[in-house]
């Protein structure tokens, strides 16, 4: 009710933080994707994958978390499809990523060559919004068994890696992005860049 009579201000005058929460999907480390926001200033909380979208808090964006094996190639996952209905920014990581794909009209598909551990990404025509100001090449922190096999229509792949063609995905509107490796393990050497990109996005979307 705030943002509707003060803008982005908030009782004393000042510019509200951000609201991006995060969406546990069963992921081992969405509390780092928290924290990670958390570092960032913004106001963030972990919420169940089958809240009811009419008790979501008014966000500025979303993360759709990772999750166990074959949970991304699932036709449901929680209320995650309602939640990419909202009009505002949305990242998915890892079986995030895989729904996010199946649900635009893409595919995913279990693995050819699972990835564990550090990997080295190229980026494609700088990457996109996500990897703005980050090398075209560097490591990553893989964990999964599945992976995005065809970008859905109105998106395009922004990074791969020699065993799996869509590392990363944006489409063309710049309000969706999904990423295969986990951008909030210390082992993604611009992980926290990647996410400091996403809070921008989201706070132009607001601003705009």
């Amino acid at each position: 009710m705030f943002k509707d009579v003060l803008g982005t201000k908030n009782l004393m005058g000042e510019d509200a933080p951000l609201v991006i929460d995060v969406v546990d999907n069963g992921g081992q480390w969405t509390h780092r994707e928290w924290r990670m926001l958390k570092y960032l200033k913004v106001d963030t909380q972990i919420i169940p994958n089958d809240t009811p979208v009419d008790q979501l808090r008014e966000l500025d964006g979303l993360i759709l978390s990772g999750g166990a094996a074959r949970i991304g190639l699932s036709g449901e996952l929680g209320n995650c499809a309602e939640f990419l209905k909202l009009e505002i920014p949305i990242l998915g990581i890892c079986a995030g990523h895989q729904f996010m794909a199946r649900f635009y009209g893409g595919d995913a598909r279990e693995s050819p060559i699972p990835e564990f551990g550090a990997m080295e990404i190229q980026l494609h025509d700088g990457g996109g919004k996500i990897f703005a100001g980050t090398p075209e090449t560097q490591t990553v922190w893989e964990s999964h068994n599945d992976e995005v096999h065809a970008v859905p229509e109105g998106f395009f792949v922004t990074a791969s890696s020699p065993s799996c063609e869509v590392q990363g995905m944006e489409n063309d509107a710049g309000d969706r992005f999904g990423l295969q490796f986990h951008p909030e393990v210390n082992d993604s050497e611009f992980g926290k860049e990647m996410f400091e990109n996403f809070v921008g996005v989201c706070q132009k979307a607001r601003d705009a």
